[in-house]
């Protein structure tokens, strides 16, 4: 459950890289495939299958933030000393996960299909809350971290082709009217998911109990009502937001996701209704795309190490906003050319790998960034915050592209569109992700992490938890703690509103 030591070994990175073929696999297969599986095989309407993603996002807001407020408490049970705090549930999820293939069966009615596909966002939530903290607590080094991001990232990009590649072999063998295809790529998926939780559980670790309680010697032992851990939740959640480096980060997360999740909504309808070339040629399309996105994380991570994490992201995203570029160029000039469109799929997949790489390994050092403003560690209010925002920006991308294919008359279950909703299906592939990308460049520029200013705020952390006194920081180091965020020195270190018991306390200090 702990580590033996502070090294990082092979299985280690690979173990905790796999357990993205959930994060990825699963979102990948969903966003590529599950809006088409609804209006072509379910008999749902554009927008009642969208709603199902909508609907999932309201149980979502409450189940994400809950879910990292547990982890964050859970080790105050006899269960959560026994497994971890985080693995509890890792190790809880392995037989739940098989909810899974229920999603991809066809036949049955519209309530069948919110139901089963709520039941799996929350196994989905389960997982992935506890997961997305272990970097962290795993170990505080930069480069290990961009490291683990980096097998994180290989693996999410390996899980997503699989997830265009597989079912597009099983429609090509079983032909394309069957539904079964995507019920057997569900099975071999859930099979995949199994094995890999055994094998995070194994082989990472977490910030071991002792660690967790010289932390929490910082605060106050008082016990929280019902109520009040109601509260504490969703004002740990809120005043997450006041953190700077925190929103420039959620400005490129949102920025390249959402893009990214428009752009694969609507990306199978393009190039079987607009191109006029089968779900065949866009599995393969998606899998060069994918192929190409394992180069793009490279790319990325030789970026983030020699330039920045801000400059990084830039680069990706520019080589995607080409790609976005070439897919109008060859739906206005040369539609019946393969060559074009795997060329330009190469390219989107070299700018799309980066994008996935450079938000979540920004994310690590965020509740490094965060314990110097709250004197806490809030890994799980963090994560949690990240599984509700990525969630429900997949949620919004197929909603309104639901809608939208909806009122420009999409007809489901037809081989033919209309010429208004080919067109519809261009302009959401191509200027909506444009738009957004330039969003997160923007933000970029407002994300100051490096090597050396984390390093910096390592040491000023370490210093005031041996007991240094703030007013004597050196101008450097002050310079570098407000600049990452967004406060006056003299506010950081709990002396704010930030996170439950410094607005407890501030309110309290107003009374008096």
């Amino acid at each position: 459950m702990s580590k033996k030591d502070g090294k990082l070994r092979f299985i280690n990175y690979f173990s905790y890289g796999m357990t993205d073929f959930i994060g990825a696999g699963a979102f990948a297969l969903t966003s590529a495939w599950l809006l088409y599986f609804y209006t072509t095989f379910c008999g749902l309407s554009p927008i009642e299958a969208s709603s199902i993603f909508a609907l999932a996002r309201i149980v979502d807001a409450i189940a994400s933030p809950t879910m990292g407020f547990i982890t964050d408490n859970f080790h105050k049970t006899a269960l959560g000393r026994r497994f971890g705090r985080r693995k509890f549930f890792l190790l809880a999820a392995i037989p739940l996960i098989v909810i899974y293939m229920a999603i991809w069966v066809s036949g049955f009615t519209y309530y069948y299909y919110v139901a089963t596909y709520i039941a799996f966002e929350i196994v989905y939530t389960m997982i992935l809350i506890p997961y997305d903290t272990l970097a962290a607590e795993m170990t505080s080094d930069f480069k290990v971290r961009a490291k683990l991001t980096s097998a994180r990232m290989y693996i999410a990009q390996f899980s997503a082709f699989l997830a265009a590649f597989i079912p597009g072999r099983l429609i090509n063998t079983l032909g394309k009217d069957s539904p079964k295809s995507f019920l057997f790529a569900s099975m071999i998926f859930t099979a995949i998911f199994v094995c890999v939780l055994v094998l995070v559980y194994l082989f990472t670790w977490e910030r071991s109990l002792e660690e967790i309680e010289i932390l929490e010697g910082r605060h106050s032992k008082e016990k929280l009502s019902f109520g009040q851990n109601v509260m504490k939740i969703y004002i740990d959640l809120i005043t997450t937001l006041k953190i700077k480096t925190f929103r420039a980060h959620l400005g490129m997360y949102i920025g390249g996701y959402l893009a990214q999740d428009t752009f694969n909504a609507v990306f199978t309808y393009f190039i079987v209704f607009a191109l006029f070339k089968g779900a065949v040629v866009a599995s393969n399309l998606m899998s060069i795309m994918y192929i190409f996105q394992i180069a793009g994380v490279g790319i990325a991570t030789y970026c983030t190490l020699k330039l920045s994490p801000g400059g990084a992201f830039r680069v990706v995203s520019l080589i995607f906003m080409a790609s976005i570029a070439g897919y109008l160029i060859v739906y206005g000039t040369v539609p019946n050319s393969f060559v074009a469109l795997y060329a330009v799929s190469a390219l989107a997949g070299l700018g799309r790998g980066g994008i996935n790489f450079v938000p979540w390994n920004n994310y690590t050092f965020v509740p490094d960034v965060d314990e110097i403003v709250s004197a806490d560690r809030r890994e799980g209010v963090f994560a949690g915050f990240m599984s509700l925002l990525r969630k429900a920006s997949q949620a919004l991308a197929i909603f309104l592209v639901g809608v939208v294919l909806q009122e420009f008359h999409f007809v489901s279950g037809s081989q033919t569109q209309p010429p208004e909703a080919l067109n519809a299906m261009a302009v959401i592939l191509i200027a909506v992700p444009a738009v957004l990308l330039v969003f997160g460049i923007v933000s970029s520029f407002k994300f100051k992490v490096t090597d050396e200013s984390h390093e910096i705020l390592k040491k000023e952390i370490n210093r005031l938890k041996d007991g240094g006194l703030k007013e004597d920081v050196d101008a450097e180091t002050r310079k570098t703690v407000e600049q990452l965020t967004g406060l006056d020195y003299e506010h950081v270190w709990g002396n704010n509103k930030i996170g439950y018991r410094n607005w407890r306390r501030y309110k309290e200090n107003q009374k008096a």
